[in-house]
């Protein structure tokens, strides 16, 4: 792998290099410092709601081109076909604490109709991490070189982690990142929560001149300010040549047009790939601590994206 483009940038997350036949780097996530507050208040009205919501959102946005629903039996590995699984413990750049693994205790169908991402305590592969001996593992995915389009509406439907310390995203990369290095290939990230806040979400771009701590991002609060852990919710953005939007059960959070750029280039131009992964431990989420329960468990109910038109 060539990671010859990445640099690791203090106080935010760059997610370390993928393993995939695309052959690049990956890196960036949303940071710390900066979120603007989008708090809506038309939001679903209970957990068992949300995900109508967003189902009817999704048959109203176009026609579905690519998918994943899982359902493949307990155990099994995600489909090859569709998905890369990476494998490192270089903590992506700030500090992250996990070892990304190709066990089926860390990424794995459950039979039930859905991918299980679980980050877990220990180290039953004695493997060596950034720091030292590895503390934790867990599982990242991503579909570099085997799907990657530009524009449409991208969402997954997902049970989040909890916990001090627990990072879920599902996020997305240009995939000209191994000629181009990051940030100018672009990244979106569709959804990120640091397990401690666990009613707040997050939508991001990094692109060049606002990446690192300087993103463009903004947050969506729980309506009724319950965690987004104890329930499926759905995730998406709209992307357009013009604008992206991001949405949380149906419901629009906040939308960046090229005019947000504070006058730097909109990268978001050409095709991009997906990826999913729980991080444990980090500069923006800070280290799990005694109230941290392990396993914790990120759950995919499926994958879909739909052509606008």
């Amino acid at each position: 792998m060539n990671t010859d483009t990445e640099t690791p940038r203090k106080n935010r997350r760059r997610r370390g290099p993928l393993i995939s036949a695309a052959a690049v780097a990956c890196a960036a996530a949303t940071a710390a410092a900066g979120l603007i507050a989008l708090n809506t208040s038309d939001g679903a009205g209970s957990p068992e709601a949300a995900p109508v919501a967003a189902d009817n959102a999704a048959k109203s946005a176009g026609a579905l081109i690519w998918r994943d629903e899982f359902n493949r039996p307990a155990g099994t590995a995600p489909d090859g076909g569709k998905w890369n699984v990476e494998v490192n413990g270089d903590g992506g750049g700030n500090d992250e604490l996990q070892y990304y693994t190709n066990r089926r205790d860390n990424l794995a169908h459950d039979g039930n109709g859905n991918m299980v991402i679980t980050a877990r305590k220990g180290n039953p592969g004695d493997y060596q991490c950034h720091y030292g001996y590895c503390q934790y593992t867990s599982g990242r995915m991503n579909t570099a070189g085997k799907f990657e389009h530009a524009y449409g509406r991208f969402e997954a439907r997902i049970q989040i982690p909890i916990g001090q310390g627990i990072w879920p995203a599902f996020w997305m990369l240009g995939n000209d990142l191994g000629q181009v290095g990051w940030p100018n290939s672009g990244e979106i990230d569709i959804m990120e929560n640091i397990g401690s806040k666990p009613a707040d979400v997050h939508g991001s771009l990094h692109g060049p001149g606002y990446s690192g701590g300087n993103p463009i991002t903004g947050s969506y609060y729980h309506p009724q300010g319950w965690a987004f852990a104890d329930t499926f919710h759905t995730f998406a953005v709209e992307w357009s040549p013009e604008s992206i939007t991001w949405f949380v059960d149906g419901n629009a959070y906040q939308t960046f047009t090229p005019a947000d750029t504070r006058g730097n280039p909109w990268v978001y131009d050409h095709p991009f790939f997906m990826i999913l992964n729980v991080a444990v431990g980090g500069s923006w989420p800070g280290d799990p601590d005694a109230s941290t329960q392990f396993p914790q468990q990120m759950k995919i109910d499926y994958v879909r994206v739909y052509d606008l038109g």
